[in-house]
């Protein structure tokens, strides 16, 4: 029974941080996107920049959240489970300070749409 156990904890270990790694990629991938395409409209002088950035950290943070969640499964000391609450909560007040600066710029975009009209 114990061999059962150890293999079933090897799987959800493997899977746990295949998956984990999978999130990262996508949160680094989403990053990269956004980035490029922000870069793009820098380069034609476009005025929705910071908010596209914004947007993109964003999203990007959140896979990057998900991830460190999805490690929570697989901890086994309580150091690692501090560390871990210290990156989620320090993400989660990124994402935070990103989701308030994405209101003010879309405040900021509506008036000058309404100035221009």
């Amino acid at each position: 029974m114990h061999s059962i156990i150890t293999i079933l904890e090897s799987i959800l270990t493997n899977i746990v941080e295949i998956c984990t790694i999978i999130l990262e990629l996508f949160g680094v991938a989403i990053l990269v996107f956004t980035a490029v395409k922000c870069f793009w409209y820098w380069m034609k002088h476009d005025s929705k920049i910071r908010l596209e950035l914004a947007q993109g950290i964003a999203l990007s943070l959140e896979f990057k959240m998900g991830s460190e969640v999805l490690r929570t499964v697989i901890v086994r000391e309580w150091g690692e489970l501090g560390i871990l609450g210290v990156i989620i909560l320090l993400r989660g007040i990124l994402t935070f300070l990103i989701h308030w600066e994405i209101k003010h710029e879309e405040k900021a975009l509506a008036l000058d749409a309404q100035k221009k009209s």
